[in-house]
């Protein structure tokens, strides 16, 4: 008989325990173990070099914060069962069971915008029929199902273990301290009020320094200009290399990568869809990109150099739209560099924007010593919160570095 009870060394948490069976067997499970070639951040890595921790890290670190804070509410008297505290680790630890290759990147190149919570549900599902029936709790509470509110709060909400999670390993593994947020303090500070999720009043700085490290790391590293270039340019190859199979090019790919390249209709995934997807992974990505940048389509090779060579396109960044007028002068020096037609596929303008927190959608409630609650924003003792609520764009503009 294994045991299953194991215990994981985590450099971000310390040691994580595996406290129920079926966790151990879920992380066994050939889905979830495809996590270990999924990187969290996609191409960051061309821009801080030690971003190459997998999605698989995360969702393991995400099981243990929501360990973390069932014992935290338990301790405030907060009655849960054995099994809601399973199936909750469970819904966690499945969260992002459906991401893709280069996860946010390529998820509508692939399946024509299936969001990869959609294949992380159909995936679970498929769990489900395979652990006769063990995850339909974790599934009712992922989808927002389940009578108490605070636990599907707890794995998708503005403080979620998610977000926790993945901000302090995100802050360690890219070397910027700023996201670095101390999330034993934040899950010390959660409580429950009438069955949602609420943080105590006293707690109100440690949330607001969450919620300006969530920002500053948007900024600072997932929408860094040059982190924000290289996503683009994935999902331009993956676009190009359908476009060209479309036209009858063959350019070599893995199988699994091919099916996809090939197939342009998903009203429904097929059992065949999803088979596909789960043996897809980054490393079919990689070596795609390894072999087009020596394609004979000058477009879909230039992108693809840029990014195994890393030499990538030129960017500026403005908090406004660019001129047609500049776009126009930039795609007219880059036919005339490349004696080439194609210079308006090289010359993109994109854009991110970011509103730090939402006060109108599921805001963050602050419990108060007398037992009222009250809106994050509304609290007298907020410095900041009010300040993050606008949205905020930016525009980037990028064109071949050689003109």
């Amino acid at each position: 008989m294994q045991n299953k009870l194991k215990i994981i060394n985590d450099p971000v948490h310390g040691f994580v325990k595996i406290p129920h069976e079926i966790l151990f067997d879920v992380i066994e499970h050939p889905y979830f173990q495809r996590l270990r070639r999924i990187g969290q951040t996609g191409l960051l890595n061309l821009i801080f070099p030690g971003a190459t921790h997998t999605r698989f890290h995360h969702a393991i670190g995400a099981m243990h914060l929501m360990f973390t804070a069932l014992e935290t509410l338990k301790l405030k008297g907060v009655q849960i069962s054995k099994e809601e505290e399973k199936s909750a680790m469970l819904a966690i630890l499945m969260h992002d069971i459906g991401h893709g290759p280069f996860s946010h990147a390529l998820e509508s190149m692939l399946m024509d915008d299936w969001h990869h919570e959609k294949l992380s549900l159909l995936l679970m599902k498929d769990l489900d029929h395979q652990f006769q029936g063990e995850l339909s709790l974790a599934i009712e509470m992922f989808l927002g199902k389940y009578h108490r509110k605070f636990f599907n709060q707890l794995i998708s909400s503005q403080l979620d273990v998610d977000r926790l999670d993945y901000l302090k390993r995100d802050s360690f593994y890219t070397g910027v301290t700023e996201g670095n947020i101390n999330t034993q303090r934040i899950i010390s500070m959660m409580n429950v009020a009438n069955d949602e999720l609420v943080v105590d009043s006293k707690g109100v700085y440690s949330i607001e320094n969450f919620l300006t490290a969530r920002m500053f790391m948007y900024w600072q590293v997932y929408y860094h200009k040059t982190s924000a270039l290289a996503e683009h340019l994935l999902v331009k190859i993956l676009d190009r290399a359908k476009t060209l199979v479309a036209q009858g090019v063959s350019l070599p790919a893995s199988e699994n990568l091919n099916y996809f390249l090939e197939k342009n209709k998903f009203i429904k995934a097929s059992v065949e869809d999803i088979y596909r997807f789960t043996q897809l992974d980054d490393t079919d990505v990689v070596q795609a990109i390894k072999s087009w940048s020596t394609c004979e389509d000058f477009v879909l090779s230039y992108y693809c150099t840029s990014i195994s060579k890393r030499n990538l396109p030129k960017t500026i960044i403005s908090s406004h739209p660019f001129s047609e007028e500049l776009k126009a002068e930039k795609i007219d020096q880059t036919n005339r560099f490349f004696n080439t037609q194609d210079g308006a596929l090289l010359v993109d303008e994109f854009q991110r924007t970011l509103l730090p927190y939402n006060n109108k959608k599921q805001p963050i409630v602050l419990l108060k010593k007398n037992g009222e609650v009250v809106d994050l924003d509304q609290s007298e003792n907020q410095i900041l919160t009010s300040a993050i609520t606008q949205e905020n764009t930016k525009y980037i503009l990028s064109f071949p570095r050689e003109i």
